[in-house]
């Protein structure tokens, strides 16, 4: 087995009192409670990588209609295609509310989405980060970084600024603003890291209930294990975007090529023995 698997009641026994955490591939997630669902970087569309190398992209309306979940809100930690791409399609066909950079903001608007709907969180910098509230959720947007596994450097860096072409070509889809975003609720902790990188200077989140770490391009974050362990100490991590998102959703999740998952397993193992770290099947969750 390249990871240990999570049980659905492993971290905590299912219960009114607490928060359904379910990965819907790459860095994606739903965060239920009581009612209220928040959506992080849901890319349900999983275009083939021969579709997104020769055409503009658009969100697979049947799969989003058929596995999209319900959403008050949803989050976009950063801009690329993977992260950002159906986040306009949900967005409209569940009425949530959207959380992001300029550069989401900006996508969303050139996609229709009323103005009154989009929330641009990006702050300057030395700045207190910003919090939303949405029902009994309190989200904190703290600056982050997309790790550089394009031969040192970030893939398409900058800012989406201006949609007149939607839809867009994949290398459009720029990084914009990246954040680790701190979730509480029902007196719990959730980090989401949608990149395999972190500022530590400005992420004061310590031991949280679950860390949700992006796994692809960690072997280029240098200590990566070692630095969420010190600065992060979680009590768990639940690794996400390891998959091969280039294979339908309908798909078993199969690890992306030259990933090293058992590698990066080992080492936070290693650096954080009190921590459970483990992966969960697509579409599969766990309770916290």
């Amino acid at each position: 087995m390249f990871a240990p698997i999570f049980h659905d009641d492993e971290l905590a026994a299912p219960g009114a009192d607490r928060v359904r955490v379910r990965w819907l591939g790459t860095a994606g997630f739903a965060l239920e409670y009581q009612g209220t669902t928040v959506l992080f970087d849901p890319y349900l569309t999983r275009a083939s990588l021969f579709r997104v190398a020769t055409s503009r992209l658009v969100s697979d309306a049947r799969v989003i209609a058929a596995h999209a979940p319900r959403a008050d809100a949803i989050v976009v930690g950063h801009t690329h295609f993977d992260h950002a791409l159906d986040v306009p399609a949900i967005a409209a066909l569940t009425g949530a509310q959207v959380y992001g950079s300029r550069s989401a903001v900006t996508l969303c608007r050139g996609s229709g989405l009323p103005e009154a709907r989009l929330h641009d969180v990006e702050r300057s910098p030395g700045a207190d980060p910003a919090v939303a509230e949405v029902g009994p959720f309190e989200l904190r947007f703290h600056p982050s970084a997309h790790s550089r596994f394009a031969l040192g450097r970030v893939p398409f860096p900058g800012e989406i600024t201006g949609c007149d072409d939607v839809p867009l070509r994949f290398n459009h889809y720029r990084c914009g603003a990246v954040f680790a975003v701190e979730i509480r609720v029902a007196g719990r902790t959730i980090l989401h890291l949608g990149s395999a990188e972190l500022i530590e200077a400005n992420l004061r989140v310590r031991e949280p209930d679950l860390l949700l770490l992006c796994a692809a391009g960690w072997t280029s974050s240098p200590e990566l294990p070692e630095r969420v362990a010190r600065v992060i100490t979680p009590r768990a991590v639940l690794l996400s975007h390891w998959d091969d998102f280039f294979r339908p959703l309908e798909s078993p999740a199969r690890p992306l090529p030259a990933l090293q998952l058992p590698r990066l397993v080992d080492r936070l193992g290693r650096a954080n023995r009190d921590a459970k770290v483990g992966v969960v099947p697509l579409l599969g969750g766990v309770w916290v």
